[in-house]
């Protein structure tokens, strides 16, 4: 099978628009009737969920630093069928980690690399003119294996505005796809990890339709198209090598706006190997499937709601009884409800769950951010066939009290040794990182 042709959408650093750009991307190239196959470079599981509204295709996470060639082969063939694909890069552009792991460093210019995309620099030009062609041309010629097809030009205040850095594009040889008007009403609102979660927009049809015809208002996206490229055909390998198994053959998963990051390849790969996914609202009061093997507690925003979860005796006494005879594990935000108290932002306690004894605070904040290589401390059943795991850390609690077993022994990227190691009581787990591949 061929590749469709592909482009990075990436830039010189965080905050330059890039994801509002991309969503608008991946919709006006759609309403021209393409089909659209989004990616996003690096550890984002809030990213996918609005590439997916944006393309009507899943999204999935690339990641040189996690994922093995063969894994990272075998989510792109999910392009099957797509005319184009569209990739969304993390931070800026040659950003990753300063030690680089097993396959790579994580950086977006890797991932471009990988599958020989073309990068489109979407450059921030509010404050300058013809100086951002610098900083571009910069970027075309730190790393000559990359390939920077072009860029658009956003924030641009006027005409003349346009005109002046225009020149300097022109005059570093640089393909300008487009230029986007400054415009305050296109942006996606944000909280402390990033963005909203999709499904908590309250328009977000409304608001991916209006990138759409603001992009193709002023982008030339048939020449975004030509410059798409993909250096190799698809190749058949077995990504299960790099993935965990499922931890049971009956997953019931918490889903709801507390608990929804969860990276889309895991619970793929869990479905195709033959697992049954089953799903329940912990901020609805919903009970988990009592046939269920075990319970999956992701991460998600739990401190925005941690008056309401305390609330959901219903829930929380069935994952309890849950508990006495089968596994429980949570990720990150699911963790800290597991735990016995997470004291929000404004100091207030809320009691949890309590099949843990950990105690964690959104008012003494702590910011948490980075890869993690764990390897299992104990014998614990869910993980009995993936003892080595890599993932991914990004919160702001502190830990109040942690006295139970630690679960793992963490390693960051440069391999120091990291305090949040999870925990373990009885058949109840939870870590701080979300789980990406198996090591």
């Amino acid at each position: 099978m061929r590749r469709p042709p592909g482009l990075l959408i990436s830039a010189p650093s965080s905050g330059t628009g890039k994801t509002t750009v991309m969503l608008g991307l991946l919709r006006a190239l759609k309403d021209t009737g393409l089909a659209v196959q989004p990616f996003k470079s690096g550890p984002d599981y809030i990213d996918p969920a609005f590439h997916l509204a944006a393309a009507g295709r899943s999204s999935y996470n690339l990641d040189s630093w996690a994922m093995s060639n063969g894994l990272m082969n075998n989510l792109v063939s999910l392009s099957d069928g797509a005319d184009l694909i569209l990739t969304e890069g993390s931070m800026g552009l040659y950003d990753g980690v300063a030690k680089p792991g097993q396959f790579g460093n994580g950086s977006s210019a890797e991932t471009a690399l990988a599958f020989g995309w073309p990068v489109v620099l979407i450059v921030d030009v509010s404050g300058q003119a013809q100086s951002s062609a610098a900083t571009a041309l910069g970027f075309s010629n730190y790393d000559e294996r990359i390939n920077i097809a072009g860029v658009i030009l956003n924030r641009v205040a006027s005409p003349r505005h346009e005109r002046l850095a225009r020149l300097g594009f022109e005059k570093a040889g640089l393909t300008v796809f487009g230029a986007l008007p400054r415009r305050g009403d296109l942006v996606l609102p944000e909280r402390h990890l990033g963005l909203i979660q999709a499904v908590e927009h309250p328009d977000l049809e409304k608001a991916i339709a209006d990138y759409g015809i603001f992009l193709a208002s002023n982008v030339d996206l048939e020449q975004l198209h030509r410059a798409a490229q993909s250096e190799t055909n698809a190749t058949n390998s077995r990504p299960e090598a790099n993935l965990p198994n499922p931890p049971g053959q009956h997953i019931a998963l918490a889903r709801d706006e507390a608990f929804s990051f969860t990276y889309p390849h895991i619970l793929r790969h869990w479905h195709s190997s033959g697992a049954e996914l089953s799903f329940f609202s912990p901020l609805s009061n919903e009970q988990p499937d009592k046939s269920a093997d075990i319970i999956w507690m992701p991460g998600g925003y739990p401190e925005l709601h941690a008056g309401k979860l305390a609330s959901a005796e219903n829930c929380f006494s069935a994952i309890r009884e849950h508990a006495q005879t089968k596994p429980v594990h949570g990720e990150c935000g699911g963790y800290m409800v597991l735990g016995n108290q997470l004291i929000d932002k404004e100091g207030i306690p809320h009691k949890m769950i309590g099949l843990l004894g950990l105690v964690t605070s959104y008012a003494k904040r702590k910011f948490n951010l980075g890869y993690r290589l764990a390897e299992i401390n104990s014998h614990v059943e869910i993980f009995s066939e993936n003892k080595k795991l890599r993932g991914h850390e990004f919160h702001y609690s502190s830990i109040i009290e942690q006295p139970d077993k630690p679960l793992f022994s963490v390693k960051d990227a440069e391999g120091n040794l990291v305090s949040e190691t999870g925990s373990v009581r009885g058949k109840v787990t939870g870590t701080f990182f979300h789980m990406i591949s198996r090591a």
